[in-house]
């Protein structure tokens, strides 16, 4: 049995990270729960049947030795606790975003070991079965070649969301929508799409009482040609998560809001292609809905082999450079290309710029 911890016992904990290892009983326990708030880990531990409470981690990976932790704490600390795990021995399953930048990404890669442990990121919107679906499509060349895409992140938060103190601050968020929202639905067009390899954007904020934006729009260039639009709010009453892609063959769309099923993807064929071909491409075999479920699984196969999970390292990284490209676009008023933030750039170190 695989002995999985979580560190940060707040709503994510319980409403995600729980019932992904849960369901996965058969193959990790839960051994421990973390939390600077005493009452709060020991009622969460209470409230989940998990044997052990702790209000410091480092107490906690010396005492239970755990394989995995999980890590649901507000970002700003997730890389120093990240490279903590990893230095104790035990595998990283990491919220997103991943950290505040991509200096401190480095800094989590670097204390990866070949063979693990490693630190993965919790980009869920991969794993359901109509997305891999749809990359078997792509990888295999069955639509054509991608042209155009859309990728959309409408979400609406209030003020009562942004009256707790790390949301919506650089320093502790790391950013605004683009960064804690749409981090999900661009990972998946990349995931999709491939390497990009020029953005231009602009950001504003518009309207909520925070430093960071609350809503960013850029336009990228793919490596293959593809050009893509992308939007990212939380002023937006109608809530919807969007994904377009049009190829030579077909348009693929998917419509839906923190998590999709097969049912939430249509594919509409061009004019030339047979019926009994595009059926083909619409039926996955399964339905396996996005979630922390379904990339759990994934982890702990990757684990039981010794392999890199799909969302650490470079897979970790590719939205997270994109991102940071996005904000010095939009900071800026110039394109950025892939590459162009190294160590020495200041978006390197903070995704607006700064010290």
């Amino acid at each position: 049995m695989i002995r999985a911890a979580i560190v940060g016992t707040g709503g994510i904990a319980g409403i995600c990270h729980i019932p992904a290892l849960r369901a996965a009983a058969d193959r990790a326990v839960i051994v421990a729960g973390v939390d600077v708030d005493a009452v709060r880990v020991k009622d969460f531990c209470d409230e989940h049947d998990i044997p052990s409470a702790y209000t410091d981690l480092e107490e906690m990976l010396a005492a239970e030795r755990p394989d995995l932790v999980h890590i649901c704490t507000p970002p700003n600390l997730h890389a120093s606790q990240a490279v903590t795990c990893l230095n104790a021995g035990a595998w990283v399953l990491c919220e997103k975003p991943p950290c505040l930048s991509l200096a401190e990404y480095d800094a989590i890669a670097a204390a990866e070991r070949d063979g693990g442990p490693y630190a993965a990121v919790v980009y869920q919107q991969r794993f359901g079965s109509a997305a891999r679906h749809l990359r078997r499509l792509v990888d295999g060349g069955e639509l054509g070649r991608p042209f155009v895409a859309l990728c959309q992140t409408t979400w609406y938060r209030d003020l009562d969301y942004y009256a707790v103190p790390w949301r919506g601050r650089w320093s502790t968020e790391g950013g605004g929508p683009t960064m804690g929202h749409g981090i999900h639905q661009m990972d998946l067009m990349l995931a999709v799409l491939g390497d990009w390899v020029e953005v231009r954007a602009m950001a504003g904020l518009l309207d909520r009482p925070v430093e960071s934006e609350d809503v960013s729009m850029a336009t990228v260039r793919f490596a293959n040609g593809a050009m893509a639009s992308v939007i990212n709010s939380v002023l937006s009453p109608r809530e919807e998560s969007r994904l377009r892609f049009d190829f030579a063959e077909a348009t693929v769309e998917l419509t839906h809001l923190y998590g999709y099923s097969n049912e939430n993807w249509t594919y509409t064929a061009a004019p030339h292609v047979a019926a009994e071909r595009a059926a083909a491409w619409r039926t996955p075999p399964t339905d396996v809905p996005s979630s922390h479920t379904a990339q759990l699984g994934t982890l702990l196969d990757a684990y039981e082999r010794g392999e890199r999970p799909e969302t650490s390292g470079a897979g970790g990284r590719r939205v997270l450079e994109f991102i940071a490209a996005l904000y010095k676009s939009a900071f800026t008023a110039h394109p950025v290309r892939r590459g162009e933030i190294d160590a020495g750039d200041p978006f390197y170190r903070a995704m607006n710029g700064e010290p």
